[in-house]
């Protein structure tokens, strides 16, 4: 046998170890996908045995190649490829591959085991967030250098990933950007969960990418490792261009009854068919997670080899002037004193919209985060999030702080996920209302318990006379229901300055900011402490005694309050006012902190909050009530929509009035 022979065999056999520990997993676990594992086992192999710079044995080196698996309902193909190269992925894991506690799960979780680059699984999502990987190491290598930095970020999607609007969204960003280290293989198999692709798709993907810049080959049917090889040196030789390789493959390949049917996308393919497709292959064994020696010892050379490259990567970084300054940034630790000075005003600031203090604060902490970058979905000039002097991102220039990603909310969220992830502290902002069109993204990040930082202004029905499409409603209600992430709606400047250096404290948890677009009152702020926001509540004016009543908000809506308290307080009613800038926060607090916020004993408490009610039950008690947008809003000035809806200081005190003769009888 020849040598070129023998290398085909062992390169076979390697390729069927992926398949058939695929298969034996999704069987084992009565669930999963077994034929895209299979279909692409060529591909992965490929990455990572003859692409691919990464080190199993060092995980995390900055300088590794990305890998994202896009197409996450084929996790075993991950997870089977993690193991066999010498990853923290046991066999014992893939045997438990889809149970409890295990970390080879349905769908590829960030987090859960080395080598798992970002949590993959809702379509469009992965080769979205591999945008924001590939424009984070150019960012990175304009800061500390190609040596530390360089590396490339390659993705397999799915049909179904190229279908969902948000990975046009990010591929056109990446497109435009120029981002030649990505490169995605697009496993165009013509299967979905309800038959045929041609159901439902029928445009040339390859022209449409081309169309957003980038640079496409087609292998259809021809899936030799050398011609892929070779595809893929040749989208490395493209330095201002992404790359899409398409590449047409038989779903279970090798399976008698089941290749190309949809019944072999997700479901397992039963005992007999994998006894049928293992004879198929001429496997040497019918013992399920058989891996062969050779087979093994093979695919474990990547940790000698990637041994070797992260040893020279490593003098590289100890000699490297940069060194101290990547390691702080890599552990996501603050710059030393950071948070010593954060800025403070008084009442007589006069009226500053939260968004404008958001505005000035950002100077403040792009001064003292060099990571912090970020930008919106081209609403700057109103979300005023430019960072003042910090240039922006362009194709082939880098080195900016601020980014444009165009009206694409959802592709937005993913990049910045992409970009926490390389170690840049991260922000896209937009209107409130349009935390609609990036939900998923924001879901992701708190899955992921990465600190992503999302900016919403125009907050409430404050925002005025753009009317009911543009007034959120029920959004606050809709991120509060999403565990994992402090949503914080700050009452003034002094919470807002508090607000942003809560978020960039954050290393498990993104923090979605909401903002007024409408100009509030500053607070003393001698009555703001400094864990305002970590606390989630505080008294901000007090009665003098036990108070009969306590007025409650976030936001605008505070002062509105403010504004009963002022009335109630001149026939004699006794008003505790707290600010509750963030709900997520202040339900963590041991009991004894909340109760001395809310004392248990004053049953008359009134929330106002210019939104949905959903959630306030909970801290106005069976006899309080809530002050709150039970509809749409309606176009007109701020003024006139706080008064039509109930949220003026008298309508407020009105309601007030109605719980304090309800709680005295």
């Amino acid at each position: 046998m020849s040598v070129t022979t023998e290398r085909a065999a062992l390169d076979q056999l390697c390729i069927n170890t992926i398949r058939t520990l695929s298969m034996d997993a999704v069987q084992k676990a009565n669930s999963g996908h077994p034929g895209t594992p299979m279909a692409l086992a060529p591909v992965a192999y490929l990455l990572y045995t003859r692409i691919m710079r990464h080190a199993p044995q060092h995980p995390d080196w900055p300088a590794r190649d990305r890998f994202v698996l896009s197409a996450g309902h084929a996790s075993m193909l991950l997870y089977s490829t993690l193991h066999l190269t010498g990853y923290g992925v046991s066999l014992d894991d893939i045997k438990s591959f889809r149970q409890l506690g295990s970390p080879a799960a349905g769908h590829p979780e960030y987090g859960h085991a080395p080598g798992i680059e970002t949590t993959t699984g809702p379509l469009g999502q992965g080769i979205s967030t591999a945008v924001g990987l590939a424009l984070g190491e150019r960012m990175l290598v304009d800061r500390f250098g190609e040596e530390l930095i360089g590396h490339f970020t390659y993705v397999i999607a799915s049909d179904g990933d190229i279908e969902e609007g948000i990975a046009s969204e990010a591929s056109s960003v990446g497109g435009h950007l120029g981002l030649g280290r990505l490169i995605a293989f697009y496993d165009d198999n013509h299967i979905s969960i309800e038959g045929d692709t041609k159901l439902a798709l029928s445009e040339d993907v390859g022209r449409r990418y081309e169309a957003y810049g980038w640079h496409v080959q087609n292998l259809h049917e021809d899936l030799d490792l050398d011609t892929m090889e070779q595809a893929v040196r040749a989208a490395q030789d493209e330095p201002d261009r992404p790359s899409l390789i398409i590449i047409r493959t038989h779903i279970a390949p090798g399976s008698p009854n089941k290749q190309d049917t949809h019944e072999a996308h997700g479901s397992p393919l039963g005992d007999e068919e994998i006894r049928l497709t293992k004879e198929a292959y001429g496997w040497p064994s019918e013992e399920p997670f058989f891996i062969p020696d050779e087979a093994l010892s093979h695919f474990r050379e990547a940790v000698e080899r990637g041994n070797e490259q992260y040893d020279a990567w490593e003098q590289e970084f100890e000699s490297s002037p940069h060194r101290a300054e990547l390691e702080r940034l890599l552990a996501r630790r603050l710059p030393d004193g950071w948070d010593g000075d954060v800025p403070r005003k008084g009442p007589d600031a006069g009226m500053i919209a939260t968004r404008k203090a958001s505005n000035e604060v950002i100077q403040w902490a792009a001064s003292k985060v060099p990571e912090l970058v970020g930008g919106s979905a081209d609403l700057a000039p109103s979300t005023l999030t430019l960072i003042n002097g910090g240039g922006s991102v362009e194709k082939g220039d880098y080195g900016g702080r601020n980014l444009h990603f165009g009206i694409r909310e959802h592709g937005m969220g993913a990049i910045v996920n992409g970009l926490q992830l390389q170690g840049f502290r991260s922000f896209g902002a937009t209107f409130l209302i349009f935390n609609d069109y990036m939900k998923g993204a924001v879901r992701l990040a708190a899955v992921m318990r990465i600190p992503s930082i999302f900016v919403y202004t125009h907050d409430s029905i404050g925002l005025g006379e753009d009317g009911p499409t543009h007034q959120p409603i029920e959004q606050l209600a809709q991120l509060r229901a999403t565990p994992n992430i402090d949503v914080v709606r700050p009452a003034g400047f002094n919470e807002t300055a508090l607000a942003w250096a809560h978020a960039l404290r954050q290393t498990d948890r993104p923090t979605a900011l909401a903002l007024s677009r409408q100009g509030l009152p500053v607070w003393d702020p001698s009555g703001v402490p400094d864990d305002a926001i970590a606390r989630g509540a505080y008294v901000l004016k007090d009665a003098d005694g036990e108070p009969d009543l306590i007025l409650m908000g976030t936001g605008s809506e505070v002062h509105q309050a403010h504004e009963a308290l002022k009335i109630l307080e001149g026939e004699g009613v006794k008003v505790r006012l707290v600010s509750m800038p963030c709900l997520d926060r202040f339900a963590e607090q041991d009991q004894e902190y909340i109760d001395s916020v809310l004392p248990p004993g004053v049953r008359a408490r009134v929330s106002v909050e210019a939104a949905s009610p959903l959630g306030w039950h909970r801290w106005v008690g069976p006899d309080g009530d809530v002050v709150a947008m039970e509809s749409f809003g309606a176009s007109a000035p701020a003024k006139a929509l706080y008064e039509h809806f109930g949220f003026s200081g008298p309508a407020i005190a009105d309601r007030a009035r109605a719980v304090l003769e309800r709680t005295r009888s």
